[in-house]
């Protein structure tokens, strides 16, 4: 999945204080990229969830489109 991906990419990165510099030159301070990666990590969980829960339905939609074929 790619936003489990990303996730990762932008957690690897933020351990290392990658570009963290930049950031935090600017004006940020560190704790905003602490809230915006558990923020990120919700959203992916979120989308999992809504992932496997619709996974199941997918097959229901499948019988309504053939059903509709056969008009």
């Amino acid at each position: 999945m790619e936003l489990h991906t990303s996730g990762e990419a932008f957690s690897a990165m933020f351990r290392r204080k990658a570009f963290l510099h930049w950031y935090t030159g600017e004006g940020m301070e560190e704790i905003e990229f602490n809230e915006a990666e558990s923020n990120m990590q919700d959203l992916i969980s979120e989308y999992q969830q809504y992932d496997v829960a619709t996974g199941d339905d997918e097959d229901d939609t499948n019988d309504y489109d053939s059903d509709d074929d056969e008009e």
